[in-house]
Parts: structure tokens; C-alpha cells; sequence
């Protein structure tokens, strides 16, 4: 028997397995298992060289617990370690640095596990104690068994071992029962190690029988060995490549489309990635891209080596130059990491292009469940933007499709204002905004629909990068003005008359929670509504903003902006008007004349004070302006009140509010229950 110390530069590798990678601790069966199917696959090389002249027989790799004994074992027939060899691979841990190698990266387990191939050592992570029965398949060679207990320590002997291959046999220790329940072992199995190329066999196949479960003779295989994207595109069929997405997600909706990946250089690459039906749920669908190195399951948080906005799809990645164990410094710093993020970008937006040229109907008809995808994709990819706007679709509001350049010739003939900026009018809601699409395709003007999560930001990108151009909401402002073609006159109100409309229709707007109105007058022609709502396009498109963007709460708390637009042009404002002055002018024009030869005295008395000092002004004049400020107030209240009274008993201007606000979506409840009587009462 041999007995001696591991050659590890510093005695404390045990308790950094035992303690600092305790987090990671179920790698262990991925790590073991994993050196178990290259064992195999190493002795399949070899025979197919000639090297091995032996019966390959049954090269299967098992996993076996044994609750009565403590055990886990790992067993292969793969090509066996000789005692040299042990003491070569599993005896001489020696790493220059290793103490300050240890203390870096003492917290990341697939950082110390991944870079010195410590792989078998995670096993005690879970173990008091472990073994390795092995033989060598070399002829006449000597089975040995080492054992271990988790120190310095080891003890090496010649065993009796018939066949080939290696057995590791965990005693799993107090603290890890629970790797010791066959449920548990399964679940791991089939989490890292579905898809490994040598069949990994885990207990027997089970049948129904006198009513209940019972095993069979025949060996239960956990894994798939030829999954699909280890084949050619040409080997497979459409059903193939539906079939193994349901077995990644299974009670998933069928994929929308799919991309083979298979590179060869400057790295190695295969996998499918898949196109899932998104609609809203953005984050509940990340992290779905499995990541495999050598069909070893490494991890599903690919951030790094998938683009950000890729992150949507899923399916698998399998490449062999990224490491098993992949910490996360090691994905924000690698070379070939970005190469591979950079290639399946470039192979996805090829891929949506080909869809496109070869098929543009069914491009069409699977946009709305895509187009959150692409439009995150341009938002977050330079390079992604580049090529996805030759794709990328507008949609209208009659639900017809056009490419970015196709829409730009569609509507710069008759949506190109004065100052010559291609304005782009959209809606964010076909049923809400109804009467704006109406007044605008009236006009003769496309409105776009965008009611994406995404398109607020999709919008505000597009003005950035095409040629002159602006988006309006197609309720932001009158129709006339959403392209203004040339400057309008002012309306013809007098500065009293917009005083004295301005309080009689601000006085009767109902009171909305988190909206506020601004009374302005527009001469819109006598066929136009009489009275419009709109939203300021800024104020409202920061605020949509800010319910997706962090930093942007201000604007959030702000209150909606709204419009109130009179159309003094109408034959009903017109009446308003002459009824109030008929109605007020008497008790109002008093007050006014009053207002107006205050603020004349004040004037005056401002502009003696010019080019004086603020002690040189006699007190008694500063007395008289604020005195005089006061009265206006005064009397601008009192002017209110008489017009806001007048206001409330003429129907009529209470109605117009509401008929406006009715169509905006914006009246509701005893607002809403007021309108309907008096509107039975007018008829």
C-alpha cells in the first residue's frame, strides 16, 4: 500500500472546496460524470486508431446511490488510470501562485474548478470520503483504489477489478443527504447531462404493475446522445426541429421560425436558436438559451455570450472554446466570447433577411409576435440596427406592412410640413384614438399604429436616424396642425373675448385626477368639431418614457397635459360667445374697463421706477402698486365668478366639454352619468 500527501502548493484546497464553493455544490455529478463520458470517448478514439485491439462491449457510463451504504458512485468503462497516472492527474495539484490564485477567486467555484481542472475535487464538496477503483486499459494492468478524506492525505493499493474503466464512489457526508435521494439525482442528471454523447444510465426503465411501479431489467438512459443540433441542417426536417423544441420547453407554443448555427472558424459553434411568440412578457422569457460546452450543460445565463437583446430567443449554444466552468469575468473580458456574440448577431439578422426576401407573407404574418424582438435588437445593437432597418416593418392602421423605405415613399408627397420634415402621424390605440385616425385619413395622411411595448423608444430612435423627420401622435394637436403647411393667421378674438372664453369653458372642465387642461382657441373650419382634446407630443412621450426607464420618475409624477381646443370657427362657439357677451357684457365690461385702467396706473408708476433704485422709490408708490395688483385680483375674481356662473346654466358649453372628452375616452362616472341626463333633456 502506498500512502503520501496530494502535491498541492498550499494545504488549504480542502477547505476552499468545502466552504467557498459550497454554493455551486452540485456541479459535482456534472464535473464527475463529464470524466466519466471522456474516458469513454478516449477509448472509442483509441480503438478507432487501432490503438485498442479489445472488445469495446457496453460503453455506457452509470450513476448508482446506495441510501444503506452513503454512496454515490460514478462508474465508466472508459480507458482506466494505472497508479503512475493516478499519482500524475490526481495526486499533483501543483499551481504556481496558488495562494493568491486562492484568495482571488475564492468565491467563484467554476473560476478555481474551470481553470485547473479540479474537477474531480468537487466531489468533496459533498463527501467525508472518497474512492477511486480503477483499472487501465492497457494489458496486464494492475486495478489500484485511492481513498481520500477530504485532507492532505491519501492512500493508494492494488485492488481486484476485472473490467476496465473507473468507479468513484462518494460517501456522501451528514450535511448532503439529500444527494443521496434518487429524486434529486435524476433531477441533476437531467439538468447537465440530457444531451452528453455517451448514454448515461441512472437506475432500470419502470412498469405499472398490481398497482404500482415497479423496475424492469432494462437500464434507464437519462440523455439523449445525438441531440438535434449536433446533426446537419439537411439531416433534419421541420418536424425534427419542432419536435426537440418541445422537448427543451415542453407545453410551449410551437416556435415561429428557427436558425441553425454550425461554425467551424475562427471558433467552433453549433446550435439552434429558436423564435418563441413574444408578445409582452419581455423578462419572463430571458434566460431560456441553454449553454453547452461538448453537450456538458454549463449554464442558462448566457449574458455575455448572447447579445443583451437576444436574450428573447431560445434553444441551445454549444461551443467547445468556452471553458465547462465559465465565470462571469472570464465571459466580460474573453476574445473569442465576443467573436461568438458578434457571429450570432450577424446570423440572426441573415437569417430574418433570408425569411423576408424568400417569403415575405409569412415575414408579415409572424411580425406582431417578432417585432418587440427586433425593435429591442435595433434599440441595443449598433450593428444589429444596421441591418435589421432593410426588414423591419411599419405597420398601419389598416393592417397593411411597409419597410422603412417603402413608407417614406408612401407618404412624403403629402406628409412633408413646410419646413420640410417628413412627419410621420401614428396612433397608439385603433379604437381609443378612432375619431383622430378618421379626421386625419380625411386629410389624406397614413397613420401608423404603434402600440408596441417597445415603440415609445423605437420612435424616438427612428427620428434620430432617418432624414428629417418627426413622429406625431395623431392626437397631439388639431389635424390641421399635425402637418402644418404653411403659417396660419391668428384667430379673430380679441384679447377680451379669448379672456372671457377661456374662463367660461376652464370653469366647467370637469375635475380629472392627474390631468390638467390648457383652454387654447384654433380656427379649424365650421365643418370641424367644436371642441377637440389633445395631448402635448413632448410632455406625453417623456412621460411613457419614464414608465420604462429608471431616472425618469420626474416626469412620471407629473400630471397628464391635455389641450382643450376651442374652434372658433364653429357655429356653436360662435354662439357661446355671443350668448356669454350678451348674457355678461353688462356687469362684465364694467369690471374690465376697471382691470384695464389699473393696470395702465401701474404701468405708468413701473416706468417712473425705471433707472431707480430700489430706496430711491418713494414707499408710498410701492404701497400704491401692490394696492392696485391686489384690487386686480380682486376684480379679475369677481369677473370669474360671474362668467363661471353664467358658464354653469348654458348647457351648451358643458355639453361641447363632455362631447369632446366622451370621445377621448376621458368621461367617466357621475361626469359621464350628468352628460347622458342633460343630453336626453337638450333632445
Amino acid at each position: 500500500m502506498q500512502k503520501g500527501k496530494i502535491g498541492v502548493t498550499t494545504d488549504n484546497i480542502f477547505p476552499i472546496i468545502k466552504k467557498f464553493l459550497y454554493s455551486d455544490h452540485e456541479i459535482f455529478l456534472r464535473e464527475l460524470v463529464s470524466n466519466a463520458v471522456d474516458a469513454t470517448q478516449k477509448l472509442k478514439t483509441l480503438s478507432s486508431f487501432g490503438e485498442f485491439k479489445g472488445e469495446l462491449g457496453e460503453m455506457n457510463v452509470k450513476v448508482a446511490v446506495d441510501k444503506k451504504e452513503g454512496t454515490l458512485t460514478i462508474s465508466d468503462r472508459g480507458i482506466g488510470m494505472t497508479a503512475e497516472e493516478i499519482d500524475k492527474y490526481i495526486n499533483q495539484i501543483a499551481f504556481s501562485g496558488a495562494e493568491e490564485f486562492l484568495n482571488k477567486y475564492k468565491n467563484d467555484a467554476n473560476a478555481i474548478i474551470g481553470h485547473f481542472g479540479l474537477g474531480f475535487y468537487s466531489s468533496f464538496m459533498v463527501s467525508k470520503k472518497v474512492e477511486i477503483r480503477t483499472r487501465s486499459y492497457k494489458e496486464d494492468a494492475q486495478a489500484v483504489m485511492w481513498t481520500c478524506d477530504g485532507s492532505p492525505e491519501f492512500e493508494m493499493s492494488d485492488i481486484d477489478k476485472k473490467e476496465r474503466g473507473t468507479d468513484i464512489v462518494l460517501y456522501i457526508d451528514d450535511e448532503n443527504k439529500d444527494f443521496l435521494e434518487e429524486s434529486k439525482i435524476e433531477s441533476l442528471l437531467k439538468k447537465y447531462c440530457r444531451f452528453l454523447p455517451v448514454p448515461v444510465v441512472f437506475g432500470k426503465e419502470q412498469e405499472w404493475k398490481d398497482g404500482k411501479y415497479v423496475d424492469t431489467d432494462k437500464d434507464k438512459v437519462i440523455n439523449d446522445t445525438a441531440p438535434a443540433w449536433t446533426k446537419k441542417p439537411t439531416e433534419l426536417t421541420d418536424d425534427d426541429y419542432k419536435n426537440f423544441y418541445a422537448e427543451l420547453y415542453p407545453a410551449s407554443d410551437e416556435p415561429l421560425f428557427w436558425i441553425h448555427l454550425n461554425v467551424d472558424y475562427p471558433f467552433k459553434l453549433t446550435g439552434i436558436l429558436y423564435f418563441p411568440k413574444i408578445k409582452s412578457n419581455f423578462d419572463l422569457n430571458r434566460n431560456k438559451i441553454q449553454l453547452y460546452s461538448n453537450q456538458v450543460f454549463v449554464t442558462d445565463s448566457v449574458e455575455g455570450i448572447v447579445p443583451e437583446f437576444l436574450m428573447l430567443l431560445q434553444g441551445v449554444i454549444d461551443s467547445p472554446d468556452i471553458p465547462l466552468n465559465v465565470s462571469r469575468s472570464y465571459l466580460q473580458s474573453d476574445s473569442n466570447v465576443k467573436k461568438i456574440s458578434t457571429y450570432i448577431t450577424k446570423k440572426v439578422a441573415d437569417r430574418l433577411q433570408e425569411i423576408f426576401n424568400n417569403d415575405r407573407k409569412q415575414f408579415e404574418e409572424k411580425w406582431d409576435d417578432i417585432k418587440l424582438f427586433i425593435e429591442y435588437g435595433m434599440l441595443s445593437d449598433e450593428k444589429f440596427y444596421d441591418k435589421a432597418q432593410k426588414f423591419a416593418l411599419l405597420k398601419n392602421t389598416e393592417g397593411k406592412y411597409f419597410t422603412l423605405d417603402e413608407y417614406k415613399t408612401l407618404i412624403e408627397s403629402n406628409q412633408t410640413d413646410k419646413d420640410k420634415t417628413l412627419i410621420y402621424i401614428y396612433a397608439t390605440d385603433r379604437t381609443a384614438q378612432y375619431n383622430y385616425i378618421e379626421m386625419a385619413q380625411a386629410k389624406g395622411y397614413d397613420v401608423l399604429l404603434m402600440d408596441g411595448q417597445l415603440d415609445i423608444h423605437f420612435i424616438g430612435q427612428l427620428e434620430q436616424k432617418l432624414d428629417k423627420c418627426r413622429f406625431v401622435r395623431v392626437d397631439s394637436d388639431v389635424v390641421e396642425n399635425l402637418v402644418k403647411k404653411e403659417n396660419k393667421d391668428a384667430d379673430a378674438l380679441s384679447a377680451e373675448q379669448r379672456e372671457i372664453m377661456t374662463t367660461v369653458f376652464k370653469s366647467q372642465i370637469p375635475a380629472i385626477e392627474k390631468a390638467d387642461f390648457l383652454v387654447m382657441f384654433e380656427p379649424i373650419g365650421e365643418n370641424a368639431q367644436p371642441v377637440i382634446i389633445t395631448q402635448n407630443e413632448f410632455m406625453r412621450r417623456m412621460k411613457d418614457m419614464s414608465a420604462m426607464q429608471p431616472g425618469m420618475n420626474f416626469y412620471g409624477e407629473l400630471p397628464d397635459s391635455f389641450n382643450l381646443i376651442v374652434n372658433t370657427e364653429h357655429p356653436l362657439s360662435k354662439r357661446i360667445l355671443s350668448e356669454t357677451e350678451s348674457a355678461c357684457n353688462a356687469d362684465v365690461a364694467p369690471i374690465q374697463a376697471e382691470i384695464k385702467t389699473l393696470q395702465e396706473d401701474i404701468e405708468k408708476l413701473r416706468d417712473s421706477h425705471k433707472n431707480k433704485k430700489d430706496d430711491e422709490i418713494p414707499v408710498t408708490e410701492k404701497e400704491d402698486i401692490r394696492t392696485k395688483e391686489s384690487k386686480v385680483d380682486e376684480l379679475r375674481k369677481q369677473e370669474e365668478n360671474l362668467l363661471a356662473t353664467y358658464a354653469g346654466s348654458n348647457s351648451l358649453v358643458r355639453q361641447l366639454i363632455d362631447l369632446a372628452l366622451l370621445s377621448n375616452n376621458m368621461l367617466k362616472g357621475e361626469a359621464l352619468s350628468k352628460f347622458v341626463k342633460r343630453s336626453v333633456e337638450l333632445l
